[in-house]
């Protein structure tokens, strides 16, 4: 119960810092910022997986938040609306990365093969794992997950039913545990 009630207190605080934002206070949005920086960073290097990327991501998508706060119309959906950015931001990057493909094949396998950072070895393969999974699938896992969005917001993030969100979560776990079990990671 207790984590419940933090949860409803943070959601509370996002919702008067929104607010405030939209009237106009600069120190709101620093506060803003502050306290969602290492969220939208952290689902940025996960779903990347390129730190020069990542922080690009990341600066993408606070400038569309500074431009674009004043537009949200209920500001208890932050959360949501914030990750919903943040997944256009990252589709408008995956575009622009497919029309640089590589030209060979063997140019596409040594992208494929670069090394993933040390972290504790259950991490690490955790991570591993994750890393091989196709961006969709990796980006659900990571909202749902790592970013303990609902269902709901999962689907107000990405623009998809609900009924969606459910279906991809079950193909990405799937994916994950058979990523996981060619590793040896799990028997």
């Amino acid at each position: 119960m207790r984590r419940a009630d933090e949860t409803e207190q943070a959601r509370s605080a996002d919702e008067l810092l929104v607010i405030r934002c939209q009237l106009g206070e600069r120190r709101a949005f620093d506060a803003l910022i502050a306290r969602w920086a290492d969220p939208v960073a952290n689902y940025a290097r996960r779903v990347c997986q390129d730190g020069d990327a990542a922080a690009e991501l990341a600066q993408d998508v606070w400038l569309r938040v500074v431009r674009g706060i004043d537009r949200l119309e209920d500001a208890s959906r932050f959360r949501s609306w914030l990750f919903g950015i943040a997944h256009r931001a990252f589709s408008d990057l995956l575009r622009r990365r497919y029309r640089e493909l590589p030209s060979s094949a063997d140019d596409f396998e040594q992208i494929a093969d670069e090394p993933l950072a040390d972290a504790h070895a259950d991490l690490e393969q955790m991570e591993h794992g994750l890393a091989r999974l196709p961006p969709v699938e990796r980006e659900i896992l990571t909202l749902f997950y790592l970013r303990e969005l609902t269902i709901d917001e999962t689907a107000e993030a990405l623009a998809i039913p609900p009924g969606t969100v459910k279906s991809r979560l079950h193909r990405a776990r799937r994916l994950l545990r058979r990523e996981l079990e060619h590793d040896g990671a799990i028997a």
